[in-house]
């Protein structure tokens, strides 16, 4: 994407008063601007710059109460409803491991930050937003009815920016280039790894360091650990995991953020493209039509093989991993291994 730089705030108030109900995200993508930049423009008029602080926002999270935690990419919505509890500052990659936010926080592409106010009626919806170098959302956490305003008006104004702070610059993102094709000995050497992996997080850095995008060894891999299920396979998931009461780990990420939720789904509801879970504490919306390829991977461990399934987009980036729960004791519950087991596999 091509971040336009001719548009003055007013030029982008203009556009969406000329457009009221298209959304905000979409808007700026109409305009050829990053939704960061469409949120800076109205800066002073319900949006406040404040500080990406991210080791004083993220603790005092937990005294503001309950909270929406909304993280997604260009295809999946993952939003969590609780308190921001169990902090873990750690250097490159800080976290949540708390009851209910569940994150992996990759502090590099937390780069802008804002406080907004929006206006609706006799309603006022207020959030913190986070955006990256480019002006890519990586985070927004929302406020609810019973959040604590006093504590979150405080935090806002102790990171607020300054009077007369330079306005925030946003960089287009380089062209991603062609990922080359693995030799031979690469494939083989993914193969011997990855049959000697003894913990399930050392995946993705394993697969990095041997020069492979994911989708890209998943692909190479062959059919001892992968295998490609109906691309509308996402689907038969959420459903199957639905009716049976089969508890999953379901993850959404992009640069800046991994976003988890463990437990059940229940309330899952089509409207067009989207696939909706509307739980009391998840909300889920999937793109389906951005779904590509769909895949079931094995991945040993030393608690026994972890299964997972994952969507990808015609891009090669990731949209959405579910796995199974697992423990010390258990890598994936037999009902987990008959539900993707009876995935039905791509027609090639």
């Amino acid at each position: 994407m091509t971040i336009a730089t001719r548009l003055s705030p007013d030029d982008i108030k203009s556009a969406q008063a000329a457009e009221p109900k298209i959304r905000e995200r979409d808007l700026a993508k109409k305009l050829g601007i990053s939704e960061g930049e469409f949120t800076a423009a109205w800066e002073g008029d319900g949006v406040t710059r404040i500080a990406p602080d991210l080791d004083t926002i993220l603790p005092r999270l937990e005294g503001i109460g309950e909270l929406m935690a909304l993280s997604r990419n260009e295809h999946a919505v993952h939003e969590k409803i609780g308190v921001y509890d169990n902090y873990a500052p750690r250097e490159r990659v800080a976290m949540f491991l708390g009851k209910a936010m569940d994150l992996r926080i990759f502090r590099a592409h937390w780069v802008h930050a804002f406080a907004v106010e929006k206006v609706s009626g006799d309603t006022v919806r207020r959030s913190l937003q986070f955006f990256d170098a480019h002006g890519d959302a990586v985070h927004k956490i929302h406020c609810r009815p019973g959040s604590d305003l006093a504590a979150w008006q405080t935090l806002i104004d102790d990171v607020r920016m300054p009077a007369g702070a330079s306005a925030p610059g946003f960089t287009p993102p380089a062209e991603k280039a062609a990922a080359p094709e693995p030799t031979e000995d690469q494939v083989a050497e993914l193969r011997r790894r990855w049959a000697a992996i003894e913990d399930t997080h050392e995946f993705q850095g394993m697969i990095a360091r041997l020069g492979f995008r994911r989708l890209q060894a998943i692909r190479a891999i062959g059919d001892e650990f992968t295998s490609r299920v109906a691309d509308d396979a996402m689907e038969a998931v959420l459903n199957l995991a639905a009716n049976e009461q089969v508890p999953l780990m379901v993850f959404v990420r992009n640069p800046g953020i991994l976003q988890i939720h463990s437990g059940t789904v229940a309330n899952i509801k089509r409207t067009g493209d989207w696939l909706n879970v509307m739980d009391p504490d998840f909300h889920l919306h999937l793109r389906t039509t951005g779904i590509a390829e769909c895949w079931a991977i094995r991945r040993p461990s030393n608690e026994g093989d972890v299964l997972s399934v994952e969507a990808y987009d015609a891009e090669g980036n990731r949209i959405l991993l579910v796995n199974g729960i697992w423990s010390a004791e258990q890598a994936n519950r037999p009902d987990w291994q008959m539900l993707v087991r009876g995935l039905p596999r791509h027609a090639a």
